[in-house]
């Protein structure tokens, strides 16, 4: 069997391990061969594609970003379709595909599985936004990241007696935020699940600065304080249609400032939690996710995906998948808050 492999949407530390794991048991335990798919699924709908061999993904579950490169291009937008995407397929005689990505790439796998082509689906995300596993790669690379930069923030706050924000990754769901935040010792954590207010904000601020504290606040991209009603977006829209977040931390920062008189600054972590090598955590289930993805693949598990539960790998429908986000749930943010102020 033929196996194109594409990783979609943002990139993500794991990616490179997923890859080696679904090939190096692929080839070495079922026989089957592999391509890889350039650019996600431009390179799909293109039939841009580059063989994978044992050679070619020696030493890479260590390094970040992906080998494959990769787009949030839409595969039914443009020259794409069901029609196309399977005239490629039969055309470099690939029968299935390993599909690597988060929301907009398992919905785009889901339609593809509906009209017939073979997929299996690897599940991609830093903000760990999908409620059908327990946690995906990625996430603890970034979190990692994120409170190193905090780490850095705080010293430098308290070396001026200022007010940090630090605004991290996040565009529905706050973990990275509450993980990160709680890991520093954040004064205030705010994420898209919580509707705070500024006079809140204002008096967790207060509170630390008062104390001999210089405040830290975290803040997820996709966060909307009360009086809003979304969530700040100054850049457009990606090619599946959803806001360009950002710039939230730099929108708080001289409210902050004003209505407290504490020196505030902004800081937007942004890219830099994608990149970089992924700890070991997020290796070694990268690894397990390839290894299984090869497995489901053997199987003919179409139209599912690999997920972790608890510290098992298993097999869930992309109906499954695609359900519901897993948001931060109350008692956990109620937890976080004890240490606010």
């Amino acid at each position: 069997m033929r196996i194109g492999i594409l990783t979609s949407g943002g990139d993500c530390p794991g990616l490179n391990a997923v890859i080696r794991g679904a090939v190096l048991k692929g080839t070495q335990i079922h026989g089957q061969e592999f391509v890889g798919f350039r650019d996600g699924w431009r390179g799909v709908v293109d039939a841009d594609i580059v063989p994978l061999v044992r050679k070619d993904i020696q030493g890479i579950a260590k390094q970040g970003g992906t080998i494959l490169g990769t787009s949030r291009t839409n595969p039914f937008e443009g020259d794409g379709g069901v029609d196309r995407i399977t005239e490629n397929m039969e055309r470099h005689g690939i029968d299935a595909m390993i599909a690597i990505g988060g929301e907009g790439t398992l919905a785009a796998a889901k339609r593809l599985t509906d009209a017939g082509i073979k997929i299996v689906g690897v599940p991609k995300t830093v903000d760990n936004d999908l409620g059908a596993t327990d946690y995906t790669f990625g996430f603890d690379t970034a979190v990692q990241i994120a409170t190193d930069a905090m780490d850095r923030l705080r010293t430098t706050g308290e070396s001026h007696s200022r007010c940090m924000v630090a605004e991290v990754m996040g565009r529905h769901v706050g973990w990275i935020a509450l993980h990160s935040g709680m890991a520093s010792g954040a004064h205030a954590i705010l994420i898209p699940e919580q509707a705070i207010s500024m006079d809140q904000i204002v008096d967790w601020v207060r509170s630390a600065y008062d104390r001999g504290r210089a405040p830290l606040v975290v803040v997820a991209e996709g966060f909307v304080p009360d009086h809003e009603s979304d969530a700040h977006s100054e850049r457009g829209l990606d090619a599946f249609g959803r806001p360009r977040l950002g710039g939230i931390g730099e929108r708080l920062a001289p409210i902050i400032e004003e209505r407290t008189g504490i020196e505030t600054r902004a800081t937007t972590l942004g890219h830099i939690q994608r990149g970089g090598t992924p700890t070991s955590y997020d290796r070694v289930l990268a690894t397990r996710l390839g290894l299984a993805a090869s497995d489901a693949v053997e199987e003919g598990r179409w139209g599912r995906m690999v997920a972790l539960r608890g510290t098992d790998i298993v097999h869930v429908s992309f109906e499954e998948a695609l359900d519901s986000l897993k948001t931060v749930p109350q008692h956990r943010y109620d937890e976080a808050s004890i240490l606010f102020g």
